[in-house]
């Protein structure tokens, strides 16, 4: 068995949640110090871990990154941790590509850093890694997920892989509690969310757009049934194939949602739950990408750019960092039945195929002869 699928099968072992992945990260970091990285521990004050080698000579900085949380689902009545998101074939990706970089001597030029982020699901990673000052001297960054097979089959990938925007707020809306016999001397904050839910559904950006908005979490109990409740926790999953829709639809839907409400006599305030940004990436790691693919896969199998309605904190980084140039493709595993689901699964020989992309990627930046100068972080 391959490394990247001796890697990923133990990992898939140990799934671990956002901001908790600490067996995950000790694996990650003996992994890269064996294969000769210098590696720094506890990212951001957290679980994230770099493996960093410099070949000595001058040239651009270069990060891959890999995100190594599982998500949660219910299962029996217990809440546990499944990788039902493919991070650990992505963690087990990077840390193959990373020992054969080294053993092979890719890095001819600059600096090579392997990135392993954690909290990706609750959109906490990126922003754990920007802040521990990790990419501020990287010119160049790519990153890759593992695809449903509607998306990409085994054997193939997608060269720009284009995530939407993806926002969820939480309104708590209070009211005033009474007897349910006597209604009038209290204000529902159920009714009151009902309203706010119907409410939403109004909300109508560019039609020309795409974008969505809905209710998915509704949390309220007064303790009785013969009583008026008078809080409720009132969640909405938002979003938009864009960073100016987004904008709009987050301030539409407090609107909404505050009139709704007041016309029970009831009050909201509103948190910010994960906001993550709509995917922008530069040409020449569009471009960086495809070539690699092509000469992986071949080019018939090298997929044009797609969009997902999907969320990706890595959009992230480019906006907390514009010089940075990055690029994000999609792996095709056939990936059944479906991301997030705790029964996903894919087939494992993909994890080849992605070691080999990004292998390919570091090597046409970092080798000898390289059009990759770095020169607009300059």
């Amino acid at each position: 068995m391959a490394r990247e699928q001796d890697f990923r099968e133990y990992l898939h072992t140990i799934p671990e949640f956002g901001l908790e992945e600490h067996k995950t990260s000790e694996f990650v970091a003996k992994t890269l110090r064996e294969a000769g990285f210098d590696v720094t521990e506890g990212l951001g004050g957290h679980t994230g871990v770099v493996g960093i080698f410099d070949s000595g000579k001058p040239g651009p900085t270069m990060a891959v990154r890999a995100d190594m949380d599982a998500l949660g689902h219910i299962i029996d009545g217990k809440h546990v941790a499944i990788h039902s998101c493919g991070h650990d074939g992505h963690t087990a990706m990077a840390l193959a590509a990373g020992e054969e970089i080294i053993k092979e001597g890719i890095v001819k030029r600059g600096k090579l850093k392997v990135i392993f982020q954690p909290a990706e699901e609750i959109g906490q990673g990126a922003y754990t890694i920007v802040d521990s000052g990790v990419l501020d001297d990287v010119d160049y960054l790519i990153g890759q997920h593992v695809r449903p097979i509607q998306e990409a089959k085994l054997g193939q990938a997608i060269a720009a892989l284009y995530y939407s925007a993806s926002h969820t707020v939480e309104f708590e809306i209070k009211g005033q509690r009474a007897h349910g016999a006597r209604p009038h001397l209290g204000h529902n904050a159920l009714h009151a969310a009902a309203l706010a839910i119907l409410a939403a559904t109004g909300i109508q950006p560019n039609p020309e757009r795409s974008f969505s908005v809905k209710a998915t979490r509704c949390l309220c109990d007064s303790g009785a049934t013969n009583a008026i409740p008078d809080k409720v926790l009132l969640a909405f999953d938002m979003r938009a194939g864009d960073n100016d829709t987004m904008a709009e639809l987050n301030e539409k839907i407090k609107i909404a949602v505050e009139n709704a409400v007041a016309a029970f006599s009831c009050t909201c305030t509103c948190k910010t739950l994960i906001d993550l940004p709509a995917a922008e990436y530069n040409d020449d790691m569009c471009e960086l990408l495809e070539d690699s693919i092509a000469e992986v896969l071949g080019r018939e199998n090298t997929l044009p750019a797609q969009t997902t309605p999907g969320g990706e904190d890595f959009c992230y980084y480019v906006i907390a960092k514009p010089n940075l140039h990055v690029g994000f493709y999609g792996l095709g595993a056939d990936l059944k039945p479906g991301l997030h689901q705790p029964d996903m699964h894919f087939n494992t020989e993909a994890l080849t195929y992605g070691k080999k992309i990004l292998k390919t990627a570091v090597s046409k930046v970092l080798g000898e002869n390289s059009k990759y100068n770095g020169e607009h972080n300059r």
